[in-house]
C-alpha cells in the first residue's frame, strides 16, 4: 500500500461517517415531557441545591466521578513536534477513545492555545471542577515537568502526565520481570538510558524507586552522555548527570546490563549489543522504528531479553496497559492525586500478572499455543481481560493506604464484579478476532472479486494482514477496479473463463464428477458447473488450492449454499449443517443459532446445533453458557414444540455433561440472572451469564438477529457456517464492507482451527 493510500485512508477514517472519534451520549431517559422536566428545569434544581449544601454530592448527581480531561497544548505531539493545539486534537480524541474502550472512563479532549506555563496551569485550575481527573498529554519538556508538578500540588483530583508516567510504569514492570529472568539484582545492574525527555526522566526516577543505583545509571541526550561538566543542563538532566569521562553510547554500552531506548531509530548497532553484559536487557521503545531492529537484535544475541513499542514483536511496552486502569482505580476511590505509591502498585500488579497462567482467550487472540512467563512474555498483552480486574484494585488499595482516597472501597468482591461489567465485550470481540486472524493469515477465495465492495474487502484483508486474498472473477474488470482503488499488490487473480484456467477447470470438473456421478451428474454437466464461480471457488478449497472462501454478495443465500453443499459437503460426524450469527451488543457478544438453514429442527438436531455452536464459541475464546429458548419455562407446557426443546436439553445433559446448558427457558429468564435465580433456582444457568442462545426454529432465530441489528444497531458477524468439511462461508446479499471483513476474519480463524485439529490428529495417530 502506498503512503498516499495510507494517508487517504487515515483521513477518511477520521472524517467519515462523521468527523472525529467521540460523541456525547445521553445516559438518562428523555422521551417524555416528564423526562425533560427532570433532566432540566425545574427538576434539575434539586441536585443543584444538594451540591450547594455539600459539594461532594457532585459525584453522586453528575458525571464528574467518571470524567477525565485529556489536555494538551500541542507542543510535543507524537513524533510531529510542536504542531499546535488544533493539530493535536485527533490525538487527544484518540486518547479519550482508549479511556472508554479499555476502562469505561468518559474522556473530554481539551486543547489549550498557550505555551506559557502560568497560563496553562491557571486555565486547567479554573476548569478542574468539571472533571474527576486530568490526563496531561503531548506537552514538551521541560514545561511538562513544571505543569504537572504545580497541578498536582494545587488540585485535589488525580493529575498524570501519561507521556512521563505511562511508559515508566509499563517499562518498570517489564524491567523487574526481565531482571528476574536474567538472574540480576536491580541495585547492581548498569543501566544506559538513551533519551532525556519527559518519559526518560520519569522512567529513570521510577527505576530508582524500585532500587536502581544512581551511580550505575548513564543517560544520553542528543549531545551524548549527560555529564556534570556540561553547561546549561536543566534541573532534570542535572539529576542524572555523571562524573564518568565518557561521551558516546558506544562507550556507555560496554559491559552494560540494561539499555532503555526512548530516543530515535537505529542508533544502536549489533556491535554495541555484543559489547553488553551476559543476558542483556534491551528495551528499544522508539516507535514505529526502534533503536535497534528487533530481528537484528535477536539474531545477534541468543541471550537477549528484548522489548519494543511495537505490537508485531514480543513484549510490547504499550501505555494502554497502564493509564486507563490507573485512572480507573484513582477515580473509584475519589483519590486526590496519583502518587508514587499508586504508580508502584500498578507496576507490581502488571509484573505479577505476567507470571500468572494466561487465559486461553488471550492465547487464542495472539495465536499462541501457550503464553507463559519467559523471555518473550515479560509483560501482559493489551487484550488480557484480567487487566481491569487486577490493576485498578491495586491502585485503589495503594491510594487508600497512602491516605489520598476519599471514598474507600470496602467490598472488594463487589468492586471486581463492577469492573468486569465495565470492561464490556461489545467491541473487544472484533479486535480479538482480527488480532487472531493476523497471527496466521490463510488463503481466502473472494468469489465475487469483480464487485467493488468485495474487492475493497480483499484490499483491507490484505493490507491489514488478515488474509492472503485470491481474487476470483473477470480479470479485466478486477484489474480495472484495482487501479481505481490503488490496490497494487501482487496477489492471485483467477478468471475461471480465461484460457489460463482451462486445465484447472477440467481437473475440478473431473473431481466433481467423480464425487457426484451416482447423483445424476455427467462429466459434461460438471464442466458447465465449473464455469460458475461458486462451484469453481468451492473446488479450489476442496482441492487445497485455497484455505477458505467468501461468497454471497450478489446472490440470494439458497443459490450460493447449494453449490457449497454439493462440492464441500458436511463433515463426517455431522448430520445437518447450521449457521450462527454473533451479535455484538452493549452487554457483550451473543451467539445465536440456527439463523439460516434448518427451518424446524428436531430435538436431536437442536442438540447438535447447540454442541456445534458451543464449539464455535470456544474456538473464538469464549466459555459458552447456553440457553435453549422456548415460549415456556421448564415443563410448564406440554405442547410438542416445548417437548422438543426439553428433549434436546436432556440429550445434551446426558451426552455432554460438561456443557453449561439448560432449558427450555424463555428469553427474558435466560438473560436476566435475578429473574432466573428467583423463579428457577434449580437450573444450571443460575448465576451464569448466558452468551449462547439456541432457538427452537429458524424463523425465531432469524427474526431475532435482524431485530437486534435494525432496532438497536447491534453489529453482527455471520452467518457462520457450522458442520462443513472446509472453511467456506456465505455472506448476506449486499453485505457491507465491514461485515465482509468480519466474515473474512471468521473464515481465516475457521481455517486455522481446522489446521490445528488436523495437526493434533496426526500427532495422536
Amino acid at each position: 500500500m502506498s503512503k498516499e493510500t495510507k494517508r487517504r485512508q487515515a483521513l477518511i477514517y477520521h472524517a467519515k461517517p462523521q468527523p472525529g472519534k467521540i460523541a456525547i451520549v445521553p445516559t438518562k431517559p428523555y422521551s417524555t415531557q416528564r423526562d425533560l422536566a427532570l433532566a432540566y428545569s425545574p427538576g434539575v434544581a434539586e441536585p443543584c441545591k444538594e451540591i450547594h449544601r455539600d459539594v461532594n454530592q457532585v459525584y453522586k448527581y453528575t458525571a464528574k466521578g467518571n470524567l477525565v480531561a485529556v489536555i494538551s497544548n500541542g507542543t510535543a505531539v507524537l513524533g510531529l513536534g510542536d504542531i499546535g493545539p488544533e493539530a493535536s486534537k485527533p490525538v487527544m480524541e484518540g486518547k479519550c477513545l482508549l479511556f472508554k474502550i479499555f476502562a469505561d472512563i468518559d474522556g473530554i479532549d481539551i486543547e489549550l492555545d498557550t505555551r506559557d506555563v502560568d497560563t496553562f496551569v491557571e486555565t486547567v485550575k479554573i476548569m478542574a471542577p468539571t472533571f474527576g481527573g486530568i490526563n496531561l498529554e503531548d506537552i514538551k519538556a521541560p514545561e511538562a515537568f513544571e505543569i504537572e508538578r504545580r497541578l498536582k500540588e494545587e488540585l485535589d483530583i488525580p493529575v498524570m502526565h501519561d507521556d512521563q508516567h505511562g511508559t515508566a510504569i509499563i517499562s518498570a514492570a517489564a524491567l523487574l520481570n526481565a531482571l528476574e529472568l536474567a538472574g540480576k539484582d536491580i541495585d547492581k545492574v548498569r543501566i544506559v538510558i538513551s533519551g532525556a525527555g519527559a518519559a526518560a526522566v520519569s522512567c529513570t526516577r521510577l527505576y530508582k524507586a524500585f532500587g536502581a543505583n544512581a551511580a550505575n545509571i548513564l543517560m544520553l541526550d542528543s549531545k551524548g552522555i549527560i555529564r556534570k561538566d556540561r553547561e546549561n543542563l536543566t534541573p532534570e538532566k542535572l539529576e542524572f548527570a555523571t562524573d564518568l569521562k565518557i561521551d558516546t553510547l558506544e562507550e556507555a554500552l560496554v559491559g552494560a546490563d540494561v539499555f532503555i531506548g526512548l530516543s530515535v531509530a537505529d542508533i544502536m548497532t549489533a556491535e554495541m549489543l555484543l559489547s553488553m553484559a551476559e543476558n542483556p536487557i534491551v528495551f528499544a521503545m522508539a516507535n514505529p522504528d526502534p533503536e535497534i531492529n528487533y530481528d537484528v537484535a535477536v539474531g545477534t544475541r541468543e541471550d537477549i531479553i528484548m522489548a519494543t513499542g511495537r505490537s508485531d514483536h514480543p513484549n510490547q511496552v504499550n501505555n494502554v496497559l497502564g493509564f486507563p486502569f490507573i485512572f480507573r482505580g484513582a477515580l473509584d476511590v475519589r483519590a486526590t492525586k496519583i502518587n508514587e505509591a499508586m504508580k508502584m502498585a500498578a507496576v507490581k500488579a502488571l509484573a505479577n500478572l505476567a507470571k500468572e497462567p494466561v487465559p486461553e482467550q488471550v492465547n487464542i487472540v495472539y495465536g499462541e499455543t501457550r503464553l507463559a512467563f519467559g523471555r518473550d512474555y515479560i509483560i501482559p498483552k493489551p487484550f488480557d481481560p484480567r487487566l481491569i480486574s487486577e490493576i485498578p484494585p491495586a491502585v485503589a488499595k495503594a491510594a487508600m493506604e497512602s491516605g489520598v482516597a476519599r471514598e474507600p472501597i470496602t467490598d472488594w468482591d463487589r468492586y471486581e464484579t463492577e469492573l468486569l461489567v465495565r470492561s464490556g465485550d461489545e467491541k473487544k470481540v472484533m479486535r480479538m478476532l482480527m488480532n487472531r486472524a493476523k497471527g496466521k493469515p490463510k488463503r481466502i477465495v473472494f468469489a465475487e472479486a469483480d464487485q467493488l465492495d468485495v474487492l475493497k474487502t480483499a484490499q483491507i484483508a490484505y493490507e491489514e494482514g488478515i488474509a492472503h486474498p485470491i481474487l476470483l472473477g473477470n480479470r479485466a474488470l478486477i484489474e480495472s477496479l484495482m487501479r481505481e482503488l490503488e490496490f497494487d499488490a501482487e496477489i492471485p487473480i483467477i478468471d475461471q473463463f480465461g484460457p489460463e484456467s482451462l486445465e484447472k477447470r477440467q481437473h475440478y470438473a473431473e473431481r466433481y464428477w467423480q464425487g457426484r456421478s451416482r447423483r445424476g451428474t455427467t462429466l459434461y454437466g460438471a464442466n458447465l458447473k465449473m464455469r460458475q464461480r461458486n462451484y469453481f471457488g468451492a473446488m479450489m478449497v476442496l482441492e487445497g488450492d485455497a484455505d477458505g472462501m467468501i461468497s454471497g454478495y450478489t446472490r440470494a443465500y439458497p443459490t450460493v449454499v447449494k453449490p457449497i453443499f454439493e462440492v464441500i459437503g458436511r463433515a463426517a460426524d455431522v448430520a445437518r449443517a447450521a449457521t450462527v450469527h454473533i451479535m455484538i451488543t452493549p452487554k457483550g457478544p451473543y451467539f445465536l443459532a440456527d439463523t439460516s438453514i434448518i427451518i424446524d429442527p428436531t430435538a436431536e438436531e437442536l442438540a447438535a446445533i447447540a454442541r456445534m455452536t458451543a464449539n464455535l464459541a470456544v474456538a473464538f475464546g469464549f466459555e459458552p453458557v447456553l440457553a435453549l429458548l422456548s415460549y415456556t419455562n421448564f415443563g410448564s407446557s406440554d405442547h410438542p414444540n416445548a417437548r422438543k426443546v426439553r428433549k434436546a436439553v436432556q440429550i445434551l445433559h446426558e451426552q455432554y455433561p460438561e456443557l453449561e446448558v439448560d432449558g427450555e427457558i424463555q428469553a427474558d429468564f435466560a438473560l436476566n440472572r435475578e429473574m432466573n435465580q428467583g423463579k428457577f433456582p434449580f437450573n444450571r444457568l443460575v448465576g451464569r451469564k448466558v452468551n449462547t442462545l439456541i432457538f427452537p426454529n429458524l424463523e425465531s432465530a432469524n427474526i431475532t438477529y435482524k431485530l437486534l441489528k435494525e432496532l438497536y444497531g447491534a453489529d453482527s458477524i455471520g452467518p457462520i457456517m457450522l458442520g462443513l468439511r472446509k472453511a467456506v462461508h456465505v455472506i448476506p446479499m449486499g453485505a457491507s464492507v465491514e461485515e465482509m471483513v468480519n466474515m473474512t476474519a471468521v473464515a481465516v480463524i475457521d481455517a486455522q482451527e481446522r489446521e490445528k485439529r488436523k495437526q493434533a490428529h496426526i500427532i495422536d495417530s
